[in-house]
Formats: C-alpha cells, sequence, structure tokens
C-alpha cells in the first residue's frame, strides 16, 4: 500500500493448530495491510491442547516458511484481553478474520459488530477462505489426528509432527 500512514491490522485466533487455512489467510491479509498482528489468544474455554507459548511458537515457524507480500511486517504476540483492547494497545485499526462458510458469518457478523459498540473507529474485513480451505478447522483436525487419521493436507509438515508427538503423549 502506499499511503503516508501504516496501517495495521489484527488477525486474532486460538490458532490451536496453526492451519494451512490460517496461513491462506495471514498471506491474504498481508495484501490489505502494511503490518500484520497475528494474536494468538489463550482461549482457556476452547481447552487448548497446546499451551499458548507453543502456539505462539508454531505461528511463528509457520510464517517464517511462508511467502508473504513483500514490503508487509508480520509479527505473533500473544493476548489475553478484550480483543478490542488489544487492538488499541497495539495501534491497530483493522480486524482481519476469516470466513469458511455461512455458519462462520452469523457469529463473525455478530462479533463484528458487538466489536463495533465497543470502539466504532475499527473496522472488520473479512477474507473469504480459498476453496480447498474451506473445509478446514482446527477442531476437526485435532480430532482427526487423535482418532491416528493423517492431518497432512491440511497443516504443514511441522505442525503435523507436533500434533503426532502430542498425541503420542497422550
Amino acid at each position: 500500500m502506499s499511503s503516508a500512514k501504516q496501517r495495521t491490522g489484527v488477525y486474532p485466533g486460538t490458532f490451536d493448530p496453526p492451519t494451512n487455512g490460517h496461513m491462506d489467510i495471514i498471506t491474504r491479509a498481508t495484501r490489505v495491510v502494511d503490518h500484520l498482528i497475528v494474536a494468538v489468544a489463550v482461549n482457556a474455554g476452547k481447552e487448548p491442547l497446546f499451551t499458548l507459548d507453543e502456539r505462539v511458537a508454531m505461528v511463528e515457524a509457520e510464517l517464517a516458511s511462508s511467502k508473504l507480500q513483500a514490503g508487509v511486517t508480520v509479527e505473533v504476540r500473544p493476548f489475553d484481553n478484550l480483543l478490542v483492547e488489544f487492538v488499541a494497545d497495539v495501534g491497530a485499526s483493522v480486524i482481519l478474520r476469516g470466513l469458511r462458510a455461512v455458519s462462520d458469518f452469523e457469529y463473525e457478523f455478530q462479533m463484528a459488530g458487538m466489536n463495533s459498540r465497543l470502539s466504532p473507529e475499527l473496522e472488520t474485513v473479512f477474507l473469504m477462505a480459498s476453496d480447498k480451505n474451506q473445509f478446514i478447522s482446527s477442531r476437526f483436525v485435532k480430532e482427526i489426528g487423535r482418532l491416528g487419521g493423517d492431518v497432512r493436507h491440511f497443516v504443514s509438515a511441522q505442525v503435523a509432527a507436533r500434533l503426532d508427538q502430542r498425541f503420542d503423549d497422550e
């Protein structure tokens, strides 16, 4: 982007684990903002398989091996507060969210509305998942992996190895 003011966006999620769908949205989000913060949520309510530090490390490793838009900076940061507060703290003006299906839209639409009421200056930008990633969810990846299925179509080789290791330890 060629604006005088840098546009910072936040892509929040649990990333438990990071999937090819997450990486697709991150890659595409770098076409919309100058600086992207991938915000890894604590989200204890979802009972994550991986710790916060492990999830941050996995996203960082995924970013290190991905091809992102030239000139765009990307960082990974954990957060455990209200999303609009985190976005304000990092000086962002855009929340980026990925949509896979119509069922995602209803929840995301409500969340965007609540965030707008809490912080009217924020914009939420929805990015549709690419056709090959529309059905991927971290929840299904974990279920398939837990039952011994092959998850390499849905996550990188390094994330698949982490999943295998975690399930071997259970």
